[in-house]
């Protein structure tokens, strides 16, 4: 092998007798940066202008090119070759080009190696084009490429949904052309050289993938296929733009020359590139990984080892906490008053894991195996980290961690799965506050991504440094927040609820209410969540008194979902809701026996009145320093309360909307109506002042 040259600051050319390995070094995951994309361009040129007789294309390092540089997008960046002037060099060589792919192949770094004649993977390679979860499309010809290589309904699925494919998957669908044996990255370039001479020396065909027709041939003129399609992932993508602009592209593939939908592509991502919905999609990127890093926490900061975790109570809560850490490999004492209420929710997470489609019968036993029942709380003695998951009861929680005080070994970690008490009120009956934190789980637990961190005055860096290594090892989105009722997430949904109630009281009928959040890109409205929970929790028919609406309801026996009639009544079989009149007119009885007036409520008047309270809250919240910045706000609703993340979040989502037209509607409806919601935050009235911006203000 010959020296190697260097073409740019990540990209350099090395010689292994008649092939030329054009070799990407950018870390961490060689990102298509302007130099690499320049070098790319010089390597394929240089290669064959030395005489070469085939090229592989391979990166060093732990990934193929794992995608764009997002930092480049809408920023200055230096003069250089373009994605498409690289791809243009890679397909037309006279010469095979090969390649050599291991770890990832994703978005850009898929659509590079989609221009080379084969390629060649180890095992554990993945492939994508993620750029749907980014509110975009392939924009380098990769909505005219896969199709040609995997077939339409292949593409259709991995572009809308972003997903990775396995190489056995790539290797199947024809997006690879071999898969070595082994995975390491020797043994890849070894490999890829090896079937880059026999391309040469088997004069294989330089296969140019735009050149290709005969796998979307089928798909040509059938509309039906792309009906059918739609119409399947209709429910899962609604409000969003991206997956449907990714299908008119692949639609496009398969019915126009491969220039002619080369032009649709284009088009279309220009559009969602300068739209409203990647923007955002393409902030909460950012965001979500902000919220790991907490400013006074040292990055070596020693972490508590966590190898065993307990966990009180075996309940809904209990039950779903229990399922993160046992999915992750981590055993779990679980702890119940008596042995049938642990029985019932061992029996719960059992039914849960058999239920679900991605877990083997194998994979369940295996998993139970690693949770211990017991009724003692003495059971948690060796336990490197206890959560406590008992109703909402400061008086019962206080009681409990006085007892685990006692019992747990010096140095475990403490955490309470509360929503909204006072974790200071709660560390302050131990003799070790600096152990104790909050960690706020949402239901179910096992599914929602959410984890709420609630730090304690008193609360060590190391448990909360801790705390946020174990919300990443069990796959949650974590955010570090301080003490108030109601914390971060709900303490703004109080005011939204505050504002819902009122505005029923008003003539606005539950439906209404519940469809303007829908059409905002909520899953649910207030009252439909209302119902989804049961509208008796917490009711009692004895003390009754018909003083709210929800007494009224229940005393009519009105349950929810449960009982099959609440706010709506539903449909036995299919859980379908319909607005029931029966209903408006006890709530409209209520409200003018109360002095309301009954009138029209817009819907514009339903959203303001519904979000920018929350607006309002956030920012209090950051004033108060309980969020650290405001992008933790945003993460904290997309991921735990169903804030479209097409919208980025409610600051995000302001900000957009403009400060200074939020804080006029605020002050109106704060002369109108009144209330603490509408006291206007001086923090949002000095950012609209200034312009500045509620999703980067720091606390």
């Amino acid at each position: 092998m010959s020296e190697s040259m260097e073409l740019s600051q990540s990209v350099r050319l090395e010689r292994d007798g008649d092939v030329a390995l054009v070799i990407v070094n950018n870390p961490p995951v060689n990102a298509l940066s302007w130099h690499v994309r320049q070098g790319l361009f010089d390597g394929m040129t240089q290669a064959v202008e030395s005489g070469a007789k085939a090229i592989v294309v391979i990166c060093d390092g732990r990934t193929f090119i794992a995608g764009a540089d997002i930092s480049e997008f809408g920023g200055n960046v230096p003069k250089a070759a373009g994605l498409q002037e690289v791809q243009a060099a890679m397909e037309d060589a006279p010469i095979p080009v090969i390649a050599a792919i291991h770890g990832t192949a994703l978005g850009g770094g898929l659509e590079v190696a989609l221009c080379a004649h084969y390629r060649v993977s180890v095992p554990s390679a993945r492939f994508g084009l993620p750029e749907v979860n980014l509110g975009l499309l392939p924009g380098a010809g990769g909505t005219q490429r896969l199709p040609r290589l995997v077939g339409v309904p292949k593409a259709l699925e991995m572009m809308t949904t972003g997903r990775h494919v396995s190489s056995a998957e790539a290797q199947a669908g024809g997006l690879v052309d071999e898969v070595i044996s082994g995975d390491g990255l020797e043994e890849l370039k070894a490999e890829a050289v090896a079937f880059a001479n026999k391309a040469v020396a088997e004069d294989l065909p330089l296969v140019r993938v735009r050149d290709r027709d005969d796998k979307v041939a089928e798909a040509k003129g059938n509309d039906q296929l792309f009906a059918d399609f739609r119409k399947s992932i209709a429910r899962k993508t609604r409000g969003f733009l991206a997956p449907e602009y990714n299908i008119q592209c692949i639609e496009a593939a398969a019915n126009l020359p491969f220039d002619e939908g080369l032009k649709v592509e284009g088009k279309l991502f220009m559009e969602l590139m300068t739209g409203p919905q990647s923007g955002a999609q393409r902030y909460y990127f950012f965001a979500e990984r902000a919220a790991n890093k907490i400013p006074d926490i040292a990055k070596d900061t020693p972490l508590i080892d966590v190898q065993k975790v307990g966990i009180l109570g075996a309940g809904t809560m209990g039950g779903g906490i229990a399922m993160n850490f046992v999915n992750v490999g981590i055993p779990v004492t679980i702890v119940e008053r008596d042995q049938a209420s642990l029985d019932k929710g061992l029996g719960v997470v059992r039914k849960n894991y058999e239920r679900s489609r991605s877990t083997t019968a194998e994979q369940v036993e295996e998993r139970m195996s690693l949770i211990t029942g017991s009724i003692s709380k003495h059971d948690f003695a060796d336990c490197d980290m206890v959560i406590e998951a008992v109703f909402e009861d400061m008086e019962l929680k206080k009681t409990i961690f006085k007892e685990l005080d006692e019992i747990c070994k010096p140095g475990a970690l403490l955490a309470s799965n509360t929503s909204a008490l006072d974790v200071n009120e709660i560390a302050s009956v131990t003799s070790r506050p600096e152990s104790v934190i909050g960690m706020h789980f949402f239901s179910p637990a096992n599914v929602m991504k959410l984890l709420e961190n609630v730090r304690g005055d008193k609360s060590s860096d190391s448990v909360v440094a801790t705390t946020m290594a174990i919300g990443k090892k069990i796959k949650k989105v974590s955010v570090m927040v301080g003490v108030c009722p109601g914390f971060v997430g709900n303490r703004m949904l109080f005011m939204r609820g505050a504002e819902a109630e009122r505005m029923l009281m008003e003539g606005a009928t539950p439906a209404q209410i519940d469809s303007v959040l829908y059409n905002f890109g909520f899953p649910m409205g207030p009252f439909s969540m209302s119902d989804l929970a049961g509208l008796d929790i917490g009711w009692k028919q004895e003390t009754s008194s018909s003083s709210t609406i929800r007494e009224i309801l229940c005393e009519n026996g009105r349950r929810g979902q449960k009982n099959g009639r609440g706010y709506y009544t539903y449909d036995p079989d299919t859980r379908a809701a319909t607005p029931d009149h029966e209903v408006e007119q006890l709530i409209k009885d209520f409200a003018v026996s109360k002095g309301h007036e009954q009138r029209e409520v817009t819907e514009q008047e339903i959203l303001e009145r519904l979000l920018y309270p929350m607006v309002n809250e956030g920012a209090k919240i950051l004033e108060e320093k309980i969020a650290i910045r405001g992008s933790d706000i945003d993460v904290v609703w997309v991921n735990g309360y169903g804030w479209p993340v097409y919208r980025g979040g409610p600051m995000h989502w302001a900000d957009s909307i403009g400060l200074a037209e939020i804080v006029s509607k605020i002050e109106s409806y704060n002369e109108s109506l009144g209330g603490k919601h509408w006291d206007l935050s001086p923090l949002l009235k000095s950012l609209a002042e200034s312009g500045g911006q509620l999703q980067t203000h720091a606390s």
